[in-house]
């Protein structure tokens, strides 16, 4: 309530002698403003029009409409564009203001309606009639009468601007309308609200929106009454604790007590901390457990520096603080198509990802998730991703682009040769010298709680008498657990739900299946050569080139140039190699522009051959198969595919086998199971059965000095042995994978991408493949596929009848 519930001082609301409307009317726009009847106004006045309006209506009978403004923006507003319902106005006193301005005050009289507008200058004219009230007299407007004076009366109390006697004169006021239109004019209420009121003839449906209003005004006060109380109140707590401190301390001072005083500061600077780092409730708790410990112990004292450095800890983490992420799935793709070439389907997994986080936060941000979530159990944010694939193929440097596409920060950390599980969950701190885990370290070191968090060589993790490293993961990459992660250091809950885990590792084999279960593996499988050409020019060749401090106009590499270095120096399923070599031409070049005073240098083969010397590689193919017993098998390594030549001869003997070249027992079961059924299929093959009698048989897988073991080179096993029986030489420009059964079935294997880019890179023309392989075709690159010729087979006497040289193509050869 405000000024004007002076405006009418009679207590039994006797009617005043009523004012006629009149036909027509000068009316005035209120800005911002809804006048009501039967109330005081106070108008500035300042518009020349409005101005000449006031003056004009003083000189006659003093009436004027009032109607709000529906735009507060327009200065004159036309007709439509003012409600069309106001309060007729009696101008009471006028007086001239600062500059050309009039302030005015005038008293409501009646409502009234416009019928249509008369004319718009000087100032706005329009047909009027009166709009009376409907007044109902029951017993529910009695209730709602008196509601409304209750809830007035409350307004006021908890306003503190308004004086206390407005209360009292509210319950002098019998009138249902004039109570109704005194609270609305003192109520606050934006116009649209107000002006709603004003157009209501019921004045029962106008107190019960009053009622409405004030219900929520209360509510309002209320909360706000209790906010400033409890700040008061705190605010007197925290003063009351300062001044009984620094008495304590000038205590503590008189009696010497120095070391005490000390303590008591620290304890004071890390309370202050304590406030400020947002800790979790258990946190919290524990800290303060500590932190009295803290303030009642000498710092002479062992214990007082190992009680500081794990309050140190506990201040220091983000329990609270996390990046924002950046939900723009077109940047995302942006980012990981400048920072990598190709990889397609990788790329699409990664945006996949990204996208369902992005959808998650939005929809959880509204509340509008399509279900109810269980406590504890994980969502698709929650997937760990793991990059599986050779050395050099992109993985760490994927890890960071997924940061950088979603604006977080980027921590790594290396897990090769871990071998003590502390080194994951941290030591107790009952060990000198103890502190937590390198997961916890990572996150403080980032400084958000969400960082994207890359756990590097997840396959060479060891296991010494310490404990298990692997083991303790389990939990840290596990979102249905991560959740309440709790490292030995802290001994308190810190939430890892919100960091994106993404794990690299060369071989999925030496992986724990447990862990490996966690996980969601993306293979990234070497490059061909077209794709290293791309990578090189795109990529390495800038890098290198603004490593060594070169301008793009001293130094260009052909086409060639990198073909030559891909071809002949490098032999790799990654590009890591490349960059090493491309960076080494980069440097000769540096010696031609300072030494010789070269101003441009363009890298051609020729000067690739003079800076790399001599070729380190040359095509596998170029040395033709052209005697029985050899086979050109393919193999998947720690470093992407490969080709292996298994090799068979025989001498004099009694039928024993023979192998070497550090081969596992799955190999060497292999290498029994293709003698074995070469012996069966003797008659088929051309040869004497007695020869397997009287032969000794030895198998050779080169590279001796690096362990193999597997399945997949069981056909490669039988063509040697049926070359070397037969007498037919296997065809040099074909490639074999494929695990061979007894029975003479070729069952599938994997690691067929890398292994058909292997023989890609060693210029083979023919790869045979088991027959359920086929589908794995489709992940090939179609400079790959349309270069190679694939023969599936499902039986081995298919994979004899393409890789054998035909019987009389082949020249007498004494076995």
């Amino acid at each position: 309530m405000t000024k004007s519930y002076e405006a009418k001082q009679r207590a039994n609301d006797e009617p005043a002698e009523k004012t006629p409307m009149p036909e027509k009317l000068p009316i005035l726009p209120l800005r911002n403003t809804v006048a009501f009847p039967q109330t005081t106004l106070p108008l500035v006045v300042g518009i020349q029009r409005s101005v000449k309006l006031v003056e004009d209506a003083v000189r006659a009978d003093g009436l004027i409409g009032l109607v709000a403004m529906k735009n507060p923006e327009i200065k004159e507003p036309r007709p439509g564009e003012t409600y069309e319902t106001g309060t007729l106005a009696r101008i009471e006193h006028i007086r001239r203001g600062e500059e050309e301005g009039l302030q005015a005050v005038v008293q409501g009289l009646a409502r009234f309606r416009i019928q249509h507008w008369l004319s718009d200058t000087p100032y706005l004219m329009a047909s009027v009639e009166e709009a009376p009230d409907i007044q109902e007299e029951d017993v529910e407007m009695e209730a709602l009468v008196r509601s409304l004076r209750e809830l007035a009366q409350e307004v006021v109390t908890l306003t503190p601007h308004l004086p206390k006697e407005a209360a009292d004169f509210l319950s002098q006021i019998n009138d249902p309308g004039y109570l109704a239109f005194l609270v609305a004019t003192n109520a606050g209420m934006k116009t649209d609200i107000a002006q709603a009121l004003l157009e209501e003839d019921s004045v029962k449906q106008r107190i019960h929106r009053l009622i409405r209003h004030l219900s929520h005004e209360r509510e309002v006060l209320t909360l706000g009454k209790k906010i400033q109380t409890d700040a008061k109140e705190e605010m007197d707590r925290a003063q009351r604790e300062y001044f009984l401190r620094q008495q304590l301390k000038a205590i503590r001072k008189e009696l010497g007590d120095e070391d005490t005083a000390t303590s008591t500061s620290d304890a004071e600077q890390y309370r202050l901390k304590i406030e400020d780092a947002q800790l979790s409730e258990e946190a919290r708790k524990e800290a303060e457990r500590e932190l009295k410990r803290l303030g009642g112990m000498s710092p002479q004292s062992a214990e007082y520096s190992v009680i500081k450095t794990y309050l140190d800890w506990l201040v220091d983490l983000p329990w609270r603080h996390a990046s924002q992420d950046d939900t723009d799935i077109a940047r995302a793709r942006a980012v990981l198509d400048e920072d990598h070439y190709d990889l397609e389907e990788v790329k699409e997994r990664l945006v996949e990802y990204l996208a369902v986080r992005a959808l998650l936060v939005q929809r959880e941000a509204e509340g509008s998730l399509p279900g109810e979530k269980e406590p504890g159990t994980p969502d698709a944010r929650g997937a760990i991703l793991c990059f599986a694939g050779p050395p050099g193929v992109g993985k760490t440097s994927l890890g960071q682009s997924i940061a950088r596409a979603l604006g977080r920060k980027f921590t790594r950390m290396s897990l090769g040769g871990m071998r003590d599980e502390a080194e994951i969950r941290g030591h107790r701190r009952t060990y000198i010298g103890a502190m937590p885990g390198r997961i916890i370290q990572a996150i403080r070191r980032a400084g958000t709680r969400n960082p994207v968090f890359m756990l590097d060589e997840v396959d060479k993790i060891g296991m010494g008498w310490q404990g298990d490293p692997s083991s303790a993961l389990l939990e840290v990459l596990d979102p249905a657990q991560n959740h309440a992660f709790r490292d030995h250091y802290l001994d308190v809950d810190f939430d890892l739900s919100d960091v994106i885990f993404i794990t690299t590792a060369n071989q999925l084999e030496t992986i724990p299946a447990p862990l490996r279960d966690r996980m969601e593996v993306i293979r990234l499988d070497g490059y061909t050569e077209y794709e290293k050409l791309n990578i090189a020019q795109q990529h390495l060749v800038p890098r290198q080139r603004v490593a060594h401090g070169l301008r793009e106009e001293e130094i260009t590499f052909t086409e060639d140039a990198l073909r030559k270095i891909v071809r002949d120096y490098t032999r790799e399923a990654g590009v890591r190699n490349l960059e090493r070599q491309i960076g080494s031409v980069c440097r000769k070049c540096v010696v031609k522009i300072t030494g010789e005073n070269w101003s441009h240098v363009v890298v051609t083969p020729e000067i690739v051959r003079e800076t790399l010397k001599r070729e380190k590689f040359e095509s596998e193919d170029s040395e033709n198969i052209e005697i029985p017993g050899i086979a050109t098998g393919l193999a998947v390594t720690a470093t992407g595919g490969d080709i292996l030549f298994v090799e068979a001869t025989r001498m004099p003997g009694k039928g024993r086998l023979t192998l070497t070249g550090q081969l596992g027992d799955v190999m060497r079961e292999s290498a029994q199971i293709a003698q074995s059924y070469v012996r069966s299929k003797a008659d088929a093959l051309g040869v004497d059965p007695d020869r397997f009698l009287d032969s000794d048989v030895h198998v050779h897988v080169p590279q001796g000095a690096i362990p193999k073991d597997g399945p997949s080179a069981g056909v490669a096993m039988v063509l040697s042995m049926a070359s070397l029986f037969s007498g037919r030489p296997v065809r040099s420009d074909v490639g074999m994978t494929g695990e061979v059964t007894l029975r003479g079935r070729v069952l599938p294997v994997g690691g067929v991408k890398m292994k058909v880019l292997a023989a890609h890179r060693a210029g083979l023309t023919t790869v045979v493949l088991p027959k359920r392989n086929e589908k794995d075709l489709e992940e090939l690159p179609d400079e790959v596929r349309n270069t190679l010729i694939f023969v599936t087979v499902d039986r081995i006497d298919e994979a004899l009848e393409t890789a054998l040289v035909p019987e009389d193509l082949t020249e007498t050869c004494d076995t």
